[in-house]
C-alpha cells in the first residue's frame, strides 16, 4: 500500500475484533455462578483470584471471562450448571449464609445436599416462613426480585384482629411509612375466628419487612406470615424445612 495512503485513515475494530470487558471481576464471577458477589469481593481481597497468571487485589477491576483466564484458589474458574430451589422455610430461620449471632441459618437446611453455592432469590425475615426460592443463576434471580417486574407474592397472614372490608379496602389503598409506600396489590379474608384472622395478602413489589409495616400502621399485629407462592409457583405440599429442584417449565414460567 502507498505510503500517502495510509496516512490518515482511521482503523476500526471489525466485528470479530475483541470488545472490552465490561464488568468488573466481583461481577463476573458472580455471574458465573461460582459464588455471590460479596463472597467473590472476600476472595479478591484475600489474594485468592488470578486473571491470566496476576494475582488481582481490585474487586472491580475489568475482566472478561470468556478471553481470559481466571482461576480460584488455584483452580480454573467456569460457568457453573445452573441450579434452582424452593425449600419451605420454617420461622425462627435466618436467610443468611453465615449469622453473626449463631442462629440457624437456611444454610443449615441444605448441608450434605451436594449442590453449588446458591444465593437466596429475595428475602424472608426470621419470623416468617414458606416459600424462599435460591439459585446461582443471578440474571433469573434479578429478573424475579427488580421492582419493575412487578412478579407478585402471594402471603397467608394471621393477624390479632377480625378485619372488616373498609380495613381491607385500606390495606390496597396502603400508607406511607418512613418515607416510603406500602400497599397491599390484593387483600381478601380467608377465615376469622373469635379474636384473629388469616388474610390472603398479595404484593406486587416488596419492602424491607413490607406487610409487617403495612398493618402495624393500622394497629394491627402479625402472628404468622407464610409465604405460598411466588408468580405462578405454589409452595403446595412441600414439608417445612424440605426443598426439591424446579422443573424447567417452572423455572420457565417464573422468567415470563
Amino acid at each position: 500500500m502507498d505510503r500517502k495512503q495510509g496516512q490518515g485513515r482511521r482503523i476500526t475494530p471489525g466485528r470479530g475484533a475483541a470488545a472490552a470487558p465490561k464488568h468488573g471481576l466481583a461481577r463476573v464471577l458472580s455471574k458465573l455462578g461460582v459464588c455471590s458477589r460479596s463472597q467473590a469481593e472476600k476472595a479478591i481481597r484475600e489474594g485468592r483470584v488470578s486473571v491470566d497468571g496476576r494475582v488481582v487485589l481490585d474487586p472491580e477491576r475489568p475482566a472478561d471471562a470468556a478471553r481470559q483466564r481466571i482461576l480460584l484458589d488455584g483452580a480454573p474458574v467456569s460457568e457453573a450448571q445452573r441450579v434452582y430451589i424452593v425449600l419451605n422455610k420454617p420461622r425462627g430461620i435466618v436467610v443468611s449464609a453465615a449469622d453473626e449471632r449463631g442462629r440457624d441459618t437456611v444454610y443449615d437446611l441444605l448441608k450434605d445436599a451436594g449442590l453449588p453455592w446458591l444465593g437466596p432469590v429475595g428475602r424472608l425475615d426470621k419470623a416468617s416462613e414458606g416459600l424462599l426460592l435460591l439459585s446461582n443463576d443471578s440474571a433469573w434471580a434479578a429478573r424475579l426480585t427488580e421492582p419493575r417486574h412487578h412478579v407478585d407474592k402471594t402471603y397467608h397472614v394471621q393477624i390479632d384482629a377480625v378485619p372488616d372490608a373498609a380495613l381491607l379496602e385500606r390495606l390496597a389503598e396502603g400508607v406511607v411509612d418512613e418515607g416510603e409506600r406500602l400497599a397491599a396489590k390484593q387483600a381478601t379474608l380467608l377465615r376469622t375466628g373469635e379474636k384473629n384472622a388469616w388474610l390472603e395478602i398479595v404484593l406486587d413489589e416488596g419492602r424491607n419487612r413490607h406487610i409487617r409495616r403495612l398493618l402495624e400502621a393500622h394497629g394491627i399485629g402479625v402472628l404468622r406470615l407464610i409465604r405460598v407462592a411466588i408468580g405462578t409457583l405454589p409452595l403446595g405440599e412441600l414439608a417445612k424445612g424440605r426443598w426439591r429442584h424446579l422443573r424447567p417449565e417452572e423455572v420457565a414460567a417464573l422468567s415470563r
